[in-house]
């Protein structure tokens, strides 16, 4: 393999961010004061050293939305600087009348590779983010989500099981855009229901030929850093949609609150172990390369 790719991380300054800044709030990965602070390029840099990580992917971590252009300006110049993260996946308001002026606005920063506005709803109020379950069948958001092929932009996708058919069918109302599912369809009940419902969303997802997934925030819904359980969700992953279309993230620094960097890297290397050098390299680096845009 000639370098991993990170296709999901985020740093952050506390200050522009209102879940870091604010109150302490519970959160789906549990307490996290240890995160309460600046993250910045240098600290992600020296996480990851080491690991065999040569390019990432930096995505949104929720600025005020009236900030969503000054998220997209610092990490820019984050890059400009450092040469680090190598591609960006920026906010839009996509329930907004005409999302257009505000990609307008982002297609000034040249690293911007696609967007992310998260839609996932749960029952239990700590696992809830969008307003409502069903935004996926939205007419506005499709309509809005539908406008990024102009600008040969993905949409990061972020939903629970339940949400998944109606995800699927987002899909197919949009087959312009590629939509890159985050972790792995964030499996939260781990129970043979929970795991049969994650499964069949999954292989409705997978049916749609524009989704692809991550591998990546494998640890939020257990707190740790489990080889058992990542080597599950790969390889189950791995199987439903196909090497070639599963990237690897490491969701730092979130995942930090459990586990070094290169103990996380080594859990999906000793996961996908199995499988094929080619399946590996798909997973590792060629997946992420191809769907964000990257240089090789």
């Amino acid at each position: 393999m000639t370098g991993i790719v990170d296709a999901h991380h985020h740093i952050w300054r506390q200050a522009d961010l209102p879940w870091l800044s604010g109150p302490m709030q519970p959160r789906i990965f549990g307490p996290y004061e240890p995160i309460r602070r600046d993250y910045t390029i240098q600290e992600y840099l020296d996480d990851l050293a080491s690991s065999g990580v040569t390019g990432s992917v930096y995505v949104q971590t929720n600025w005020a939305r009236e900030d969503f252009e000054d998220e997209a300006a610092w990490v820019q110049q984050t890059a400009d600087e450092h040469g680090w993260p190598h591609a960006i996946v920026a906010y839009a308001n996509f329930s907004v009348d005409d999302v257009r002026p505000q990609l307008d606005r982002l297609a000034r920063y040249p690293l911007v590779r696609g967007t992310r506005m998260q839609l996932h709803w749960h029952d239990n109020p700590l696992y809830r983010f969008a307003e409502s379950p069903d935004l996926c069948a939205d007419p506005t958001i499709r309509r809005n989500i539908a406008h990024l092929a102009d600008y040969g932009w993905s949409f990061d996708l972020q939903v629970f099981a339940r949400q998944m058919a109606g995800a699927a069918a987002l899909a197919q109302a949009c087959p312009g855009i590629t939509f890159i599912l985050q972790h792995a369809g964030m499996l939260e009940d781990l129970s043979p229901e929970g795991r049969s419902a994650w499964r069949a969303g999954m292989e409705q997802l997978a049916a749609c030929p524009n989704v692809v997934s991550k591998l990546s925030g494998l640890g939020t819904f257990v707190h740790r850093n489990d080889p058992g359980h990542v080597a599950d969700l790969l390889n189950q992953t791995v199987a439903i949609f196909g090497a070639e279309r599963c990237m690897f993230g490491s969701n730092f620094p979130i995942e930090k609150l459990w586990t070094s960097y290169r103990s996380l890297v080594d859990a999906y290397l000793a996961a996908a172990t199995p499988l094929g050098a080619d399946q590996r390299e798909a997973i590792f680096r060629t997946t992420a390369t191809r769907v964000y845009r990257l240089s090789s």
